[in-house]
């Protein structure tokens, strides 16, 4: 069961205001093709009575990165290494000489291949500095997987354009246990044209990252400033599994001291700057039980979006010309303790007009972080957990056209009860996080407003049965409403939901060819609004795809 096929996961909510809302259905950050064989509506599939030595390559319902029609196009190897240790591969990217400049879209691509037993490992690529790809691995089957990601990559042209250096690694081990050497190659496919209105939109002039002391400074005509932060919670400690810690009071293996709620935030010079919910984001390991993932894995498991904060309203600030200190930290994670990755990427939008945009932030207004996480003993243990927070922050910018004023509102929260008995068995956890943000940018002509409201939800119990037969039932949600107004009209609208369930069972402290592994997963993924429908379901069935049904 080796098709070829293409990965792909949510690239943002934001992301996704910028394509649903425009001509096309399918949104443009990351795609998946459909497999070249698979079960589809009407037909049907042997599904054998537990998993064996082989199963389908990964699978996920998400729409397919879109392309140019008959336009030229041009392919660059950006990497191309076996990952076995914690060695980076480095090398150098030249831009391709037969393309050009100017491209219409540029297509991120990533094959690997793995086979024999290896765990998921967390990966990442930089270009010229810019963080432009980070990804998890599949677990391999027995007798080997090929997968592919696919990711528009088009905002980054600004570093695409000169050469750059290289570096990407995947960290793994491997040894006598843990055979899988991880043989990727990534590609990157340029479109020669010039892009249409809303690609061009959401393309920056420069990307920036920080300097080691984690400064920036910024062209001084920048009129508009989006940072980009990579937030994974990972590494193999607690932090991996963010939400399920617990207060030192609670006996629980992963302790922190606030409890499970977390928040990714951002200050500029010392002001907090942005405040955004992290993506709960569960790894093919998850959950205690790999058979979840083999074929479909969880939302974004395959390609992490940034989190993403409008920092124009320093741009004012930040346009003096001097370097000015840019933090991101985490809230709730324990003092001194690691296990959190947050590289940063900065996109800047110049006014071609003047050399020097001045302006200024009026207005920092952060609400009181509430965060409250009650334990309660028993027979069953109960942790309850409430969070919530509020950011305000508004500034202007004297542009070549006029006083801009860019309001950001944003407000997040956090509601889970997380149960478990006497060795963690079972072991439940029913959470959801919401992340609503809203954009008003105010200058010539009527004000225009983008309301983002995301929410992701967590609902599962892992059991450890009479014969160690080990259970796990999941439900993970992640969805996105995106509403556009223009003097208080509503111009384009998107909804996103992206839904997977899972149900495996094996047999646990058993070799691997007696675990009598059993499981059925499924993903629909629904994209649709002023822009189009999408609508694809998928489901695996002891690692066999036994439906692959496309909607609308």
């Amino acid at each position: 069961m080796r098709s070829r096929i293409i990965m792909s996961m949510l690239a943002g909510a934001t992301l996704l205001a910028s394509t649903l809302l425009a001509a096309t259905p399918a949104q443009s950050a990351v795609g998946s093709a459909t497999p070249a064989r698979t079960a589809q509506s009407g037909e049907s599939a042997d599904v054998p009575a537990e998993f064996g030595t082989d199963w389908h390559d990964p699978i996920t319902a998400a729409p397919p990165v879109t392309r140019p029609d008959h336009t030229k196009s041009c392919e660059v190897t950006v990497a191309k290494a076996q990952f076995k240790d914690f060695t980076p591969y480095r090398g150098t990217y030249a831009p391709p000489g037969d393309c050009g400049t100017r491209w219409s879209k540029v297509v991120l691509r990533l094959d690997g291949k793995v086979k024999g037993r290896q765990f998921d490992r967390l990966g990442h690529l930089h270009i010229g500095g810019v963080e432009v790809f980070r990804a998890s691995t599949p677990q391999p089957s027995p007798d080997g997987i090929e997968w592919s990601v696919e990711k528009d990559v088009t905002r980054y042209s600004d570093t695409l354009r000169t050469t750059q250096s290289v570096e990407m690694l995947i960290g793994n081990v491997v040894d006598d246990t843990y055979t899988g050497i991880l043989d990727v190659e990534v590609t990157l496919t340029f479109y020669v044209g010039r892009p249409d209105a809303e690609t061009a939109k959401a393309t920056p002039d420069r990307v920036l990252t920080l300097q080691e002391d984690d400064t920036l400074t910024t062209p001084r005509n920048s009129e508009r400033v989006i940072a980009e932060v990579y937030a994974t919670g990972s590494g193999g400690g607690c932090e991996e599994y963010w939400y399920l810690t617990v207060p030192e009071e609670a006996p629980y293996s992963c302790k922190a001291d606030e409890g499970p709620y977390r928040e990714v935030r951002i200050e500029v010079d010392g002001q907090l700057a942005g405040i955004a919910a992290p993506f709960p984001t569960v790894w093919t390991g998850g959950w205690s039980n790999p058979f979840l993932w083999y074929v479909v894995p969880g939302p974004r498991a395959f390609d992490i979006q940034p989190l993403r904060y409008d920092l124009t309203p320093f741009a004012g600030l930040l346009n003096d010309g001097r370097p000015h200190r840019i933090e991101v930290s985490v809230v709730g994670v324990p003092e001194g303790q690691t296990g959190w990755s947050t590289p940063v990427n900065v996109l800047v939008w110049q006014d071609a007009k003047r050399e020097h945009v001045t302006g200024a932030l009026t207005k920092v207004q952060a609400g009181d972080l509430a965060n409250s996480s009650t334990y309660t003993p028993g027979a069953e243990h109960r942790l309850d957990t409430d969070g919530s927070h509020r950011l305000t922050v508004a500034g202007y910018v004297d542009t070549s056209h006029g006083r801009v004023t860019t309001t950001v509102r944003r407000s997040l929260a956090n509601i889970s009860t997380h149960t478990w008995s006497d060795g963690e068995n079972p072991d439940a956890l029913d959470a959801t996080w919401s992340d609503d943000e809203t954009v008003t940018v105010d200058g010539r002509g009527p004000a225009r407003t983008t309301r983002v409201q995301r929410s992701y939800t967590m609902d599962g119990t892992t059991t450890l049965g009479a014969g160690d037969r080990l259970r796990t039932v999941l439900t993970l949600g992640d969805r996105a409403t995106v509403t556009e107004t223009r003097g208080g009209r509503r111009t384009a609208w998107s909804r996103l939901d992206d839904t997977y369930t899972g149900d495996a069972t094996y047999t646990a402290n058993v070799p691997r060819d007696q675990r009598h592994a059993v499981g059925t997963t499924s993903e629909r993924y629904r994209a649709y609004g002023s822009g189009g429908c999408y609508d694809r379901s998928l489901v695996s069935v002891q690692g066999v795809l036994a439906e692959d049904r496309m909607g609308c």
